[in-house]
């Protein structure tokens, strides 16, 4: 991404409905406070902050106990992908600030449908502890956010929240790091659908560096458009507490570093969701300061500035 002239759009999303606990909805103005819009400008972006999503409920989507809050989930996700579709498509790069997973039914949505305008395949880079590939049939709470990959894969159409013949993304072009709770179910899922997984022993093992370089390639190699979403526990809970499904073991401060310096280098990324933080958990505005840095690397800032080649 080049800094100058480019234009961020923050696309505020308090949604929490598909979580199954409160305080996600707290997310964006966590952000906000924290210093988002202000950490992107200072790096040379013009930021146009649109505001929070505030849809009512969608009165065509039927309530279902496998999936749970559908009509506020399914009217969320309408939103999200008509504004996220409209902001690409003028040329900004949309962040969403969220919220619960399940806003990525929406935004990834989105960006699919405009890679589709301009003849382009979207892959996604998925940071996340879970899979989040379930169905209503198999989920063990029947909360939504456990299902967005599979919704946006087109493999879980368990209601017609958006048209039938939109655009989807392949399943070999989603790309999930840092994945450490799976159900049993959903492993089935993602093995059978062929979803590329880089769980933690995998990091271990290969290095954080070495396996964001070899998704890179496969995304610059296809000519593709990148959505990368970032969830706080991707994060080891030491180093992000704010956000309701904490899992042990997660990536260091300084893998997550990593990731967003070699994405910005790339250039490839188009668009980011920062999701499930719920500052009701955090430790004083930690977590939502914690992603505010690494949103601020991925856009170009550097804990520090390397010497060019040579010199």
């Amino acid at each position: 991404m080049e800094k100058q002239q480019k234009t961020v759009a923050l696309i505020g999303v308090p949604l929490e409905e598909g979580s199954g606990r409160g305080g996600c909805a707290m997310g964006p103005a966590a952000y906000r406070i924290a210093g988002i819009a202000a950490a992107l400008r200072e790096l040379g972006y013009h930021v146009e902050d649109r505001g929070d999503l505030r849809p009512e409920p969608a009165k065509d989507l039927p309530e279902m106990d496998r999936a749970r809050h559908l009509p506020v989930v399914g009217a969320f996700t309408r939103s999200i992908e008509a504004q996220t579709h409209a902001a690409a498509s003028t040329g900004a790069v949309p962040i969403l600030l969220g919220g619960d997973h399940s806003l990525s039914m929406g935004s990834v949505s989105g960006m699919a449908r405009y890679a589709s305008d301009i003849g382009r395949p979207l892959y996604v880079l998925w940071l996340d502890a879970h899979s989040d590939f379930n169905a209503p049939e198999t989920s063990p709470s029947g909360n939504i956010h456990g299902m967005p990959v599979a919704f946006f894969c087109g493999k879980a159409e368990f209601a017609p929240i958006l048209p039938a013949n939109r655009p989807f993304v392949d399943p070999h072009h989603v790309y999930q790091v840092g994945i450490r709770s799976v159900d049993e179910e959903e492993r089935k899922l993602i093995t059978d659908h062929a979803v590329n997984v880089y769980d933690m022993r995998a990091i271990d093992e290969e290095g954080m560096g070495s396996i964001v370089k070899r998704i890179l390639a496969d995304v610059r190699g296809a000519g593709a458009l990148l959505h990368v979403s970032l969830d706080v526990d991707f994060l080891d809970p030491d180093v992000a507490p704010g956000v309701g499904t904490t899992v042990p073991g997660g990536a260091t401060f300084r893998e997550a570093h990593l990731i967003m310096e070699l994405l910005h280098d790339s250039g490839l990324v188009s668009s980011l969701d920062l999701v499930e933080l719920n500052p009701f958990l955090d430790d004083r505005g930690r977590s939502a300061r914690v992603m505010v840095e690494l949103a601020a690397s991925l856009f170009g800032k550097r804990i520090l500035d390397r010497p060019t080649r040579g010199g």
